[in-house]
């Protein structure tokens, strides 16, 4: 599939720039939340994904923690959108 196909699979959840950064080594992790995407387009084992990108993965013996809540995770963000966020995040931490 080309990058756009993928892009329009995943109905825009991973957009062809971060598509082109995978490929190319620039991410070097993708979030899960793409990782899943990707699995359920190229109908792949999502465990084992989250494995090469490095994720540990539990057994199906292992009892979940409780998800960590992170108000931007499912927005995809681009490396430089999550530097400026944290910048700005910074920047009003310093005003109080």
């Amino acid at each position: 599939m080309k990058l756009r196909e993928v892009e329009a699979a995943t109905k825009r959840e991973v957009s062809n720039a971060y598509l082109s950064q995978i490929e190319n080594g620039k991410i070097k992790k993708p979030s899960p939340n793409v990782l899943h995407s990707l699995a359920v387009v190229y109908k792949i084992n999502y465990e084992q994904l989250m494995v090469m990108a490095g994720y540990a993965v539990m057994s199906k013996t292992q009892k979940p923690n409780p998800p960590a809540h992170n108000s931007f995770t499912e927005l995809n963000l681009t490396p430089e959108e999550d530097a400026k966020l944290l910048e700005y995040l910074r920047f009003l931490r310093s005003t109080k």
